[in-house]
Order: structure tokens, then sequence, then C-alpha cells
């Protein structure tokens, strides 16, 4: 982490607020850029307006993909809708719920990971300790800052974060931190 802060300096805080439309938001960012996650986020706003589990619901599938939702990731958004119309999921609680908790109610929803749960757990719940494993930034930039020979997996990464308990939310953020200040350098990106 000295490294990272001599090289890169310190992230700027990242908080979220919880609530349907972040989560909404990590389902929309999962696997695609920063910047067509934002583009797809401002389309959904103009397109649809009312994001709440009932505005999507009424937009259905349809209207989620005329927004720029893939097909998984429009029903994927329906069944998070759902979920919390129908009680399956009580946002208000996640709170006041363990990490495991959390993690253990919004998985059972169709396409919420176990990364968007820790996304949510970091930046909307505020934990401290949540490792995302599975994030491919934070994996790269591990596997650079270790000098390992690839970059490593869930399993290794779970193991390699242990490191950093009971802080390793802190850690991850430092590392996406380097991973966005190295990878425009030439030669720079991490894992290459």
């Amino acid at each position: 982490m000295r490294q990272i802060h001599q090289l890169a300096g310190l992230p700027q805080p990242r908080r979220l607020p919880t609530g349907f439309p972040t989560l909404l938001r990590i389902i929309v960012d999962q696997q695609v850029s920063t910047q067509s996650g934002a583009a797809i986020w401002k389309r959904l706003n103009v397109t649809i307006g009312d994001v709440s589990p009932r505005g999507i619901l009424a937009a259905g599938e349809t209207g989620l993909r005329q927004s720029g939702f893939s097909g998984a990731k429009a029903r994927y958004g329906l069944a998070l809708s759902q979920a919390v119309v129908d009680g399956t999921v009580d946002l208000d609680k996640l709170p006041r719920m363990s990490d495991p908790q959390v993690e253990k109610t919004l998985v059972q929803v169709k396409g919420v990971g176990r990364w968007t749960a820790e996304i949510y757990l970091m930046f909307a719940l505020g934990r401290a300790n949540v490792w995302p494993a599975g994030d491919l930034a934070v994996a790269d930039a591990v596997g650079r800052l270790l000098e390992l020979p690839a970059r490593p997996g869930p399993k290794e990464m779970d193991d390699i974060g242990e490191r950093w308990r009971p802080w390793r939310s802190t850690a991850a953020l430092m590392l996406w931190h380097y991973y966005r200040h190295v990878r425009g350098k030439p030669g720079g990106r991490p894992g290459s």
C-alpha cells in the first residue's frame, strides 16, 4: 500500500447512497467500462425517469433494452425490482445485517453475484472489511504489485486479501486507484 501511495497518491473517497437505484446501477456497471455504464445509466434516467422497482417493472424488458441494457441485464434489473416489490429483499434491513447476511440476501436475486454484493457492501453500506476477489482490476493490480507470474484467480485473491484484514475495503480501493494510475502508461497496464 505504501508503494501505491508513493506512486499514485490517495484515491478520492467514494460513497454511494443506499437503496434500489445504487444496487441497480451496480448491476448496470457489471463487466462494462465506466463510460459505458454511465451512458446506459443516463439513458435509463431519460427513458424511464422513475428509477424505482415499480418504475423498472413498468418499463419492462423492452424499456430497459431501449435504455441500453443487454437482455441479461434487463432480466436482472427486473428480477431485482420484483424481489424488492414482493419483499424477498428488504433493502432497508441491509444496513443492520452482517456482511455475510447482506451477501446471502442479495445473491438470491438472479444477476446479483458475489461481486455485486461486495460493491454494495463497500460503497453503499461503507463496510471496512470487504474483499472483491473476483474483480479483474484488483486482481491485475495485485498481480503487478506482488510480481506474480499471472493474474491471480478468486481463490488466490481470497488468500492474498487476508493480509489486509480488517481493512480489505481500503486495500481494494487503493488497488483500483493504482490500476487506474498505471493502465494508461506505456507498458503499464497491470497484468500485461
